[in-house]
């Protein structure tokens, strides 16, 4: 696969629609996560269920990334759940709700990305097919799309694009890298004031 996580989620956005990036609400539950990024193995946990992920972590793949549909007002996972997933290369969680636990998970160095944390667990009683197409911080995700995540947000590559996205993400970075911050005002300054001079701006 290609190393997708060398490149920030901010690199993508010249190769992916807005839509692409999901809600801003879905975020790193601890300090200093790092950027992780894998193909989507996709589940959905019906409202104020967990069994689903509870199953997921068991069929994923190592490097996987599960992305969750849940609701908020029920933890889907805590400790262990996330240590079990850590233990067998499950690579984070992309969660559309909240988890539990997690002290045990920042000890552990588990990515995360949530909505928040609570204490109470959901339960274990409903079933639904995994690695179907989900809904996640309002971006549809497929499974095998290409999760891109760190603090500055959640890029999702639709699987068909992915090398042609990293291109782009990439051929971005390295522009950027090559410029000084004064060689990068010189373009910054032409362009504004020629945008401000084309809307009439005096």
């Amino acid at each position: 696969m290609l190393p997708f996580d060398s490149i920030s989620p901010c690199e993508y956005a010249d190769a992916l629609p807005r839509h692409q990036f999901m809600h801003y609400s879905i975020k790193p539950l601890w300090s200093g996560m790092p950027r992780i990024a894998g193909p989507a193995f996709t589940v959905k946990c019906e409202p104020g269920d967990h069994l689903m992920l509870h199953a997921a972590i068991y069929r994923a793949r190592p490097g996987d990334i599960l992305v969750v549909e849940a609701d908020d007002k029920f933890a889907v996972a805590g400790g262990n759940v996330c240590a079990i997933a850590q233990a067998r290369g499950i690579k984070g969680f992309v969660i559309d709700g909240v988890i539990r636990d997690i002290a045990e998970t920042r000890e552990n160095q588990f990515p995360v990305f949530a909505k928040g944390v609570i204490p109470k667990p959901g339960a274990k009683k409903c079933v639904s097919p995994l690695n179907q197409p989900v809904h996640c911080g309002s971006v549809l995700v497929h499974p095998g799309d290409i999760i891109v995540a760190d603090e500055e947000g959640i890029a999702v590559i639709p699987k068909a694009a992915a090398e042609q996205a990293y291109d782009v993400a990439r051929a971005r970075a390295q522009k950027d890298a090559a410029m000084s911050l004064a060689q990068w005002e010189a373009q910054h300054v032409e362009k504004v004031e020629g945008i401000l001079k084309e809307l009439g701006f005096q």
